[in-house]
């Protein structure tokens, strides 16, 4: 058995384990990220089924027939469109040697996908909603969860490196140019995607968390905040950098600086142990004292993986603690609608000592074009 075979094994052993103890005797799988998660499959129409005894059984359509058998080499595969209902009549043989408990994800599937799973259960099989036992299981990276994550965030910081060394961001080009262009290098590095929508937000753009990119022309003085990520074989890279361009104000410097030591300030808390919503306060406090409490508006953090923003949480309402093997952005933010905003963000990977930043770009305050 291949190193993945024994990864994606392990990973279910810890899930049927966890539903052993809630009395469920399969699950069935049917999110696209945690079929990727527990089998390596990488299609867009899969689901797994997986007994309490270990054994499984993937699904998938007429499309992925070979890529299924390559990339789920361990699991018997059915062929079949309806990947969900075709799993659960498959229970029809065992549902006969007794009642079985078959948990559902409650959180992924609509009322419609769950009217057909009822219709397509034996008689004898009881659904049954499961929420966030995966999630859990997924919030500890192993070894080589966290190479992928740092080769993905290596990847888009050069990207952007390469962006500003080119001065493709410059005082009248335009946010969606930018943005095009900072995209188009992570392309040519290898990136499969964006991990989500490029933001580049100028001006009073930048004052609002999550604008995008348009066609407002960069004007000097204006604070620009650039968002990005990169996606490569599941995984996927966040960052933010707020620039200057070409001047800048007592306000830009001031909430720049406040912005900066609050994050520095969110990583040094992010140790094995510290409590999700201390980390949080740990930026927020700082804003605060600074008199700009009320324009940070979104939390502290979240966790990168197989999901650009998954958990651990860090926030004012964070559960639990930081874990050794953890990943967790912090990003702290000043948005002040009319005049600007200053966004700074980074990767980390929670370790025994201080966190390990893979984002490792110069946060010092830039000013494009000076």
């Amino acid at each position: 058995m291949s190193l993945a075979d024994t990864r994606y094994s392990t990973r279910r052993r810890k899930l049927a384990a966890e539903l052993a103890s809630q009395r469920i005797d399969a699950v069935l799988i049917t999110h696209l990220t945690h079929m990727r998660y527990l089998t390596g499959f990488s299609g867009s129409n899969g689901a797994l089924l997986l007994r309490k005894d270990l054994s499984a059984l993937v699904a998938t359509d007429g499309r992925y027939t070979t890529q299924i058998s390559e990339e789920v080499p361990d699991l018997e595969a059915l062929i079949v469109r309806a990947v969900g209902t075709g799993l659960l009549e498959t229970l029809a043989e065992a549902a006969q040697q007794g009642p079985l408990r078959v948990g559902f994800e409650a959180e992924y599937l609509s009322v419609s996908e769950l009217k057909a799973l009822e219709a397509a259960a034996p008689e004898d099989v009881t659904l049954v909603p499961v929420s966030g036992v995966i999630e859990d299981i997924r919030l500890t990276k192993d070894s080589q969860e966290l190479t992928k994550l740092t080769e993905i965030a290596a990847l888009a910081n050069q990207a952007l490196e390469e962006l500003l060394a080119a001065e493709e961001l410059r005082v009248g080009r335009t946010e969606r140019q930018v943005a095009a262009d900072l995209e188009y290098r992570m392309r040519l590095l290898g990136s499969e995607r964006v991990s989500f929508d490029t933001i580049v937000a100028s001006g009073p753009n930048s004052a609002k968390p999550h604008h995008g990119a348009d066609d407002r022309v960069i004007e000097r003085g204006d604070l620009v905040t650039i968002d990005f990520g990169a996606h490569l074989r599941g995984f996927n890279s966040d960052c933010t950098r707020t620039f200057v361009m070409g001047e800048v104000s007592d306000f830009a410097r001031e909430i720049y600086e406040t912005v900066l030591e609050a994050q520095l300030a969110g990583v040094a808390a992010s140790t094995p142990g510290t409590a999700l919503k201390d980390v949080d306060a740990a930026c927020r406090d700082v804003i605060e004292k600074a008199g700009y409490g009320e324009y940070f508006v979104h939390s502290t953090g979240h966790g990168v993986g197989l999901d650009v923003h998954e958990g651990p949480w860090a926030a004012t309402t964070g559960k639990g603690e930081l874990a050794e093997g953890m990943t967790l952005t912090i990003e702290p933010g000043i948005y002040v609608p009319g005049r600007g905003g200053v966004r700074i963000e980074d990767t980390l990977i929670i370790t025994a000592g201080a966190p390990k930043i893979i984002t490792p770009i110069s946060k010092e305050l830039t000013i494009i074009g000076s």
